[in-house]
């Protein structure tokens, strides 16, 4: 789908971005992290030419970028940054309708995809579509620049920071909202962020870079239990515990979770094997809504639901770990 081979951006004699090479697959959700300055936002803008390569080729479906104009390029690739990036003198609708404009879509076919993305990211078409950006809260304002970049249907998103500059809570919120968007689930993505919990959560590989070079590409249980030298370690290692409960899967610590099997057929089950250790910590310990003593577990491919406690969840989590490390 996205194919970077051997770019380099040189600004002046610096490089900001050394000789690297990835590819991204059709639907995959790829994360650029590292340290300030190594290069990750450059190199996100030169997928849609906001920054040209100095060396290499990029191809977005076996197209090279260089070979289409910048504006058609970015017609077809969605673009969230960090500051939501409005036009202030536009409505929050024709802020939407921007890219569909420019596509000559007509009236009808605009108004009804600006209301189905402002209904799905809570912001009612009839409340919001008149309004200006100012007259809007920072987490309204960032869910709006989500909605421009969704709204022509783009296959490929390109995200900037989009959540950096919003407080911790509006921050979660939003990124539940996304998470659970039909729009996202089909699309190819490239994010940058500095924020080590949000790579995890969202990216299905990690591109950790440092100095301009990539140091380890690979999904996050790869990044956490295979790290590719002492600067990955080292990266992670102040928030290790929690990105290990996040990263671990109860599919990855079924054989070792002890608990009472379930014949019953009637029985329901709250979470299945694909939830994460950390959602039923959640679930067993208050910290969500549905705080329970016990938790049942579904296990598709078995057939089988496992009712576990928080000291079942646990001594499986610390059993698999000390597998890994051996």
């Amino acid at each position: 789908m996205i194919v970077l081979q051997e770019i380099s951006k040189f600004f002046g004699e610096a490089k900001a971005v050394d000789n690297i090479s990835f590819e991204i697959k059709e639907g995959e959700t790829l994360i650029l992290l590292g340290t300030s300055g190594c290069g990750k936002t450059t190199t996100l803008k030169m997928i849609n030419r906001l920054v040209e390569p100095s060396q290499g080729i990029i191809k977005v479906n076996d197209e090279n970028i260089l070979t289409q104009s910048p504006e058609k390029l970015r017609r077809n690739i969605g673009y969230v940054l960090q500051h939501h990036g409005l036009f202030p003198h536009y409505t929050i609708a024709e802020n939407i309708e921007v890219v569909p404009s420019l596509l000559k879509w007509d009236n009808k076919k605009k108004q009804q995809r600006t209301k189905e993305l402002l209904d799905k990211l809570h912001l009612p078409y009839d409340e919001f579509a008149k309004l200006y950006p100012s007259q809007l809260s920072g987490g309204q304002q960032q869910r709006v620049g989500v909605a421009r970049a969704l709204a022509a249907d783009a296959p490929v998103l390109l995200m900037d920071e989009p959540f950096g500059a919003l407080d911790p809570v509006t921050r979660s919120d939003i990124r539940t909202e996304l998470m659970q968007l039909e729009e996202f689930k089909r699309k190819t993505i490239i994010m940058v962020t500095h924020d080590i919990q949000e790579a995890f959560i969202y990216g299905d590989r990690i591109c950790l870079m440092d100095k301009g070079k990539i140091v380890q590409m690979g999904t996050p249980h790869e990044l956490l239990f295979h790290p590719a030298n002492e600067f990955v370690s080292g990266f992670l290692e102040e928030q290790r515990l929690q990105l290990e409960f996040k990263t671990i899967s109860l599919q990855n610590v079924w054989e070792h979770l002890d608990g009472q099997q379930i014949i019953d057929e009637t029985v329901t089950s709250s979470l299945n094997v694909h939830n994460s250790v950390w959602e039923a910590m959640e679930y067993l310990t208050g910290t969500s809504h549905h705080k329970k003593t016990e938790l049942n577990i579904k296990n598709d491919e078995q057939n089988q639901i496992k009712q576990v406690n928080l000291n079942h969840v646990l001594q499986a989590f610390n059993t698999y770990k000390d597998l890994k490390h051996e």
